[in-house]
């Protein structure tokens, strides 16, 4: 037996608890955050995360566009990146552990607890894949007013757009923050040691930890970034200050010798 695992990134986030009431199928097992459904009459189940992700499994194309389409309208700010992974579980009853490769993990069976492990995992992969994204952009814009600093000595960007672009960084960093639980163990494998062992090579795998340390070590390089760019421009509009006031005083001079 196999079963193919997609995992797509859609949005910024959902809204699970409306999702959950208009989506009229009983839950496997969910929270505020995520909720799985396992559909045994098509022998599909889904995963869908409050962060934007959403885990297919056994789901053809057709089944999936439409519920693409239809989880849409939960969403908050669609993301226009073409950004999914691909996973498999295969079982093979011989097998007394689970064997965790690249693009498949081997299991004696399937069950209900080792599918959600397998697509929270690859699941979260995807949504870092996405936080990657938006901290190598904003790494990107940040090395060209570098670059404009090493070559003309100062910056061209305005103060608004410096702004703009401070508020942009620390959304980012706001998002990962608040969906830090992603790298969370679930509930189901503290008392399940299987599970657990199944959780963690699953993790190493997809590099979740080392690429979340990667993530927030690039975000801090922005951030240096940016109170480097904020003391220029509070330099720059000091001195413009400064020549506003020798300005003001020398008018104040020419107008009192003019009338004395």
């Amino acid at each position: 037996m196999e079963i193919k695992i997609e995992a797509i990134q859609i949005a910024e986030a959902f809204n699970i608890k409306k999702f959950r009431t208009e989506f009229h199928t009983e839950a496997h097992s969910g929270s505020t955050s995520e909720v799985f459904y396992a559909l045994t009459d098509t022998d599909r189940f889904l995963y869908v995360f409050d962060y934007g992700v959403v885990v297919f499994g056994n789901y053809d194309a057709i089944a999936k566009s439409e519920f693409v389409r239809f989880v849409k309208n939960y969403a908050t700010t669609l993301v226009d990146l073409d950004l999914f992974e691909e996973y498999r579980i295969q079982t093979d009853e011989k097998l007394h552990k689970v064997v965790v490769k690249n693009d498949y993990v081997t299991v004696p069976q399937i069950d209900s607890s080792i599918l959600r492990i397998v697509m929270l995992n690859i699941g979260q992969s995807v949504a870092l894949e996405y936080y990657e994204v938006l901290t190598d952009e904003l790494i990107t814009s940040s090395k060209h007013y570098i670059l404009e600093l090493e070559k003309r000595g100062k910056l061209s960007i305005s103060k608004i757009n410096l702004l703009k672009y401070i508020g942009k960084v620390l959304n980012v960093k706001n998002s990962i923050v608040d969906n830090l639980y992603i790298l969370d163990d679930p509930n189901l494998v503290w008392d399940n040691e299987e599970l657990d062992l199944l959780n963690r090579h699953l993790k190493v795998n997809f590099d979740i930890n080392t690429r979340f340390k990667d993530l927030d070590y690039r975000l801090q390089i922005v951030e240096n970034n940016l109170k480097l760019f904020t003391d220029v421009l509070n330099v720059r509009e000091s001195s413009r200050l400064e020549w506003v006031v020798i300005i003001l005083i020398f008018i104040e001079i020419m107008i009192a010798l003019f009338f004395h």
